[in-house]
């Protein structure tokens, strides 16, 4: 029984950092992001991150609701993710996982489902222009070493990957620098 228990809590993992980010046009708010980082197991077993963030465009009708949760492992390579979309026209699910040399997203929807490989590169991370959490561990690369990076763009329309430069221009590292890593 104890080491079940034991079992259990080291699944769940300490929550680093969590917060709340509101997106204003002018002083009108249309969206809010919450989302929690958290450090431990992950769903396969090995340590790793898990980035769990909700956002709510509620200025437009109908409201539309993202639930996306990102695991990466100890070397913030993407392991997997769940994505859901809660839009009462489409509501769709992104579903991605890492084997071997790829990241495979998968897009389920009502009337169809799709999906597509990736190759990946040493330096992976998952993007999406309206999921501002996700940028965090790109800053974290971008803290270490910055250079190039592939990102996937896991989006309904076409999923596809991308190369990009990051760069680190603040000084000295900010709180986006991964705890434990050097400054």
């Amino acid at each position: 029984m104890t080491a079940l228990l034991i079992l259990a809590l080291l699944q769940v993992g300490n929550t680093v950092d969590e917060g709340v980010f509101a997106i204003r046009v002018d002083t009108l708010e249309v969206a809010r992001e919450s989302f929690r980082l958290s450090h431990g197991r992950l769903s396969r077993g090995d340590a790793g991150w898990s980035l769990a963030t909700t956002i709510r465009y509620d200025r437009a009708r109908p409201v539309i609701v993202l639930a996306p949760i990102l695991e990466v492992n100890s070397d913030t390579m993407p392991v997997t993710l769940q994505y859901d979309v809660a839009d009462p026209r489409q509501p769709s699910r992104i579903l991605g996982e890492l084997g071997r040399g790829r990241f495979t997203v998968r897009f389920v929807a009502r009337t169809m489902e799709r999906a597509r490989e990736f190759p990946i590169g040493p330096r992976t991370v998952v993007l999406d222009d309206s999921v501002f959490a996700f940028y965090v561990f790109a800053a974290w690369m971008a803290a270490s070493e910055g250079g190039e990076v592939t990102a996937i763009l896991p989006v309904p329309c076409g999923a596809r990957p991308c190369k990009s430069r990051i760069t680190d221009w603040r000084r000295p590292p900010s709180i986006m620098t991964p705890p434990g890593s050097a400054t």
